[in-house]
């Protein structure tokens, strides 16, 4: 029973409902999903819904940010009921949850920075050669 505490029911439920989420993507065909990793699902107590969390890599690799996040959200709302359909099918749960799917913060975080810090380092290399093309003895 102690184990249980340690690692509860819904954690397992979490991680077991990624893993079928996450093959099923693989097996899908629509063109607006091929760049999408689902990165975390957070199942409610009570089972009645699940937030399952994605990234894309489409958004940062195209010019029209915008554009592609609205295409996947279009895409996976209109897999959801597929999707909860194989979760029923794989996991053999009493209920199966209300999927709603969320971009993933901390990975938009994390890209932004990336950018930011690219951006920064490309600054600072134009400054140094601009710096070395004055020709000058500063050392």
């Amino acid at each position: 029973m102690s184990s249980q505490k340690r690692y509860p029911r819904t954690a397992r439920l979490n991680e077991e409902m990624l893993e079928v989420l996450a093959d099923e993507l693989e097996r899908m065909s629509d063109p607006r999903l091929e760049l999408v990793t689902f990165t975390g699902v957070d199942v409610s107590r009570d089972l009645a819904h699940a937030k399952v969390y994605y990234s894309t890599m489409a958004a940062t690799a195209a010019g029209a940010r915008a554009s592609v996040a609205e295409d996947v959200e279009r895409a996976l709302a209109a897999a959801g009921s597929h999707l909860r359909a194989v979760v029923g099918r794989q996991m053999r749960i009493r209920q199966v949850p209300r999927l709603e799917f969320a971009i993933d913060a901390g990975i938009v975080s994390g890209q932004r920075i990336e950018d930011i810090l690219r951006e920064i380092h490309q600054r600072d290399a134009r400054a140094d050669d601009d710096g070395d093309a004055g020709g000058g003895e500063d050392s």
